[in-house]
């Protein structure tokens, strides 16, 4: 027997809608899930919802269970928290992450889903995907005890990296970023803040996160010999422009990208995207994640949230959508 659900869909780029949507029962091997909170992840989704995203990374940008294409019409979004209501009898009623777009009710296989250890808060548990990329950054990384390590970009992604940082003993990390408001959400997960004008330099390691040419020099600048810029930054069609004429040759520096669509190689022998995941939902017990949940709206004022968050009318880090229970 068919279930109604509704789903929230990129009509075209700027412009989004509720849908109604058909599901088949779940086979032997699914599960039926029950949204109860959803996350945005601001920096890529509001790029897609702009249509930012540049045709040649039509095929990198797919989300796992993304409906449509780029620029539109689609469906797409993957921090998603839900009830099982039917599978397999051990998942039935446990609370599941589960990379899916923002949607009512949706049916997926078992494997897809992660179940959010107790102790996890079913709204900070949307902040899973974004954990996940945070470890992934570090793995990729490296850093080491005693490292000095700044942050550029303190938002969704730089928050949740500052947060694994600060937990690495005698690492002292700082939050870099042009809001002053942001030294509050630092503070709240351990960090130091800095305006880039005030920031410290002559640092082992800087994150970037910000996604802008100002900022990538800014980490540029904030090296130490040998240092390293760790790029976790997804521009879309936005090129950025910076200056390797001072010291960077001098200096020795490094600038390397880091995503989540590949387990860091330094893990990628040993650890499964899986694994990876059910890591980052076990860190979520730590509850200054908190700090990064900014924000909450009803499922069904969706297509406004992300035009003001496209717009940048909304500020948020982590904006979560409410679903009916």
């Amino acid at each position: 027997m068919d279930v109604d659900a509704l789903a929230f869909w990129l009509r075209e780029p700027g412009v989004g809608e509720i849908r109604p949507v058909r599901l088949a029962q779940p086979g032997p091997a699914d599960v039926r899930v029950r949204t109860i909170w959803s996350g945005v992840s601001r920096g890529t989704e509001t790029l897609v919802f702009r249509g930012a995203v540049p045709p040649a990374q039509y095929a990198a940008m797919r989300a796992p269970f993304q409906r449509g294409d780029f620029p539109g019409p689609l469906a797409y979004g993957y921090l998603n928290v839900g009830v099982v209501e039917d599978g397999p009898a051990e998942l039935v009623g446990r609370t599941v992450f589960c990379l899916y777009p923002h949607q009512t009710v949706y049916v997926v296989p078992a494997s897809a889903v992660h179940v959010v250890p107790d102790g996890v808060p079913a709204r900070r548990a949307v902040l899973a995907g974004t954990v996940e990329t945070a470890v992934n950054a570090l793995w990729d990384a490296g850093p080491r005890i005693g490292d000095r390590v700044a942050v550029v970009g303190a938002g969704m992604v730089g928050g949740c990296v500052a947060r694994l940082l600060a937990r690495v003993p005698g690492v002292e990390v700082t939050m870099v970023d042009v809001d002053p408001s942001r030294a509050e959400v630092a503070r709240a997960l351990g960090a130091g803040f800095a305006a880039p004008d005030d920031a410290e330099g002559d640092l082992d390691l800087v994150v970037h996160t910000s996604a802008t040419g100002a900022g990538l020099q800014t980490a540029i600048d904030l090296l130490g010999f040998e240092g390293t810029v760790l790029e976790l930054s997804w521009y879309g069609d936005t090129a950025a422009t910076v200056g390797l004429g001072g010291s960077f040759h001098s200096k020795r520096l490094t600038v390397r990208a880091s995503q989540v669509g590949a387990v860091a190689g330094s893990r990628r022998s040993r650890r499964s995207t899986a694994d990876r995941l059910r890591l980052a939902l076990e860190l979520l017990r730590d509850p200054a994640f908190d700090a990064l949940l900014t924000g909450e709206s009803d499922f069904v004022e969706l297509p406004d949230v992300l035009a003001r968050l496209a717009s940048g009318d909304l500020p948020a880090l982590c904006h979560t959508i409410r679903y009916e229970s």
